[in-house]
C-alpha cells in the first residue's frame, strides 16, 4: 500500500479526473435533454412516437453499456462516419465523440424513464385547471407540470448522474485517458497492483460525495421555496 508514486504520477490522476468530469458533464446535459424529449414522446398520444420511444428506451435498458459502446465506437467508421483527427487531454477526439455518444444514449433511456414517472406522478388536476385557465398543452406542461414533477424527481435523476461519473470508467476500453486508464497506466509502470486502485476509487468517491452533497443542497432550496 505504497502510495509514494503520487509525487511523480499524481498529474497522470489530476488530468483523468478531468477528463472524467468532462465526459460526465456533456452527458448529464446530453442525457437530460435527450431524456425530456423521449418522455414527452411515450406520454404522447402519438402511436408512432409512443412506440419509436418505447422501442429506444426497451433497447437501450435492455443491452449492455459495453456493447453499446463498441457497436458506435466501431460502427461509426464502417457507417462512412468520419470526424477529424483532433487530440483533446491526450485522447483522440473521435474516441471522445464515441464515449459521449454511447454514455449519452444509455443515460437518455433511464432519464426518461425517471421524468416519465415523475409526470405522471403529478395529479391530472393540475393540467386541466392548467387548461381552464387558457393555458396550452406544451405551455401546461412548461410551467406547471415539469416544474412540479422535477421536485419529486430530483433524488432520482441525482442518483443517475451520479452512475454516470461511475459508468465513465467504462470508455477506458476504447483508449479515453480517464481515471481509471490512467490508473492502468501507473499500475503498469510502478507494479503496483493495488494502491493506484484505491487512489482511483477515492476521486470517484470524492466526484459522486461532492455532486450527491450538491444535489441534497438544490433539495433543499427546493422545499424551502414551497
Amino acid at each position: 500500500m505504497d502510495f509514494s508514486y503520487l509525487v511523480e504520477y499524481n498529474s497522470f490522476f489530476l488530468k483523468g479526473a478531468a477528463i472524467t468530469i468532462f465526459l460526465s458533464f456533456f452527458t448529464v446535459i446530453f442525457g437530460a435533454l435527450f431524456g425530456t424529449g423521449f418522455a414527452l414522446m411515450k406520454l404522447s398520444k402519438s402511436k408512432i412516437l409512443k412506440g419509436i420511444s418505447s422501442v429506444f428506451i426497451e433497447i437501450v435498458r435492455g443491452t449492455p453499456l459495453l456493447v453499446q459502446l463498441y457497436i458506435l465506437f466501431y460502427g461509426l467508421p464502417l457507417m462512412g462516419i468520419t470526424l477529424p483527427e483532433i487530440n483533446a487531454f491526450g485522447t483522440n477526439f473521435t474516441d471522445f465523440i464515441a464515449g459521449i455518444l454511447a454514455l449519452t444514449i444509455n443515460s437518455t433511456a433511464y432519464v426518461a424513464e425517471i421524468i416519465r414517472g415523475g409526470i405522471q406522478s403529478i395529479d391530472k388536476g393540475q393540467m386541466e385547471a392548467a387548461r381552464s385557465l387558457g393555458m396550452g398543452h406544451k405551455m401546461a406542461m412548461s410551467h406547471i407540470v415539469i416544474p412540479q414533477a422535477v421536485k419529486n424527481i430530483l433524488p432520482a435523476l441525482g442518483n443517475e448522474f451520479i452512475t454516470v461519473i461511475k459508468e465513465s470508467a467504462i470508455v477506458s476500453v476504447i483508449g479515453i485517458h480517464e481515471i481509471m486508464f490512467n490508473a492502468q497506466l501507473v499500475t503498469g509502470v510502478t507494479f503496483k497492483p493495488i494502491s493506484p486502485y484505491i487512489f482511483a476509487a477515492l476521486i470517484y468517491f470524492v466526484l459522486t460525495f461532492g455532486l450527491s452533497k450538491l444535489i441534497g443542497k438544490f433539495e433543499r432550496k427546493m422545499k424551502i421555496s414551497d
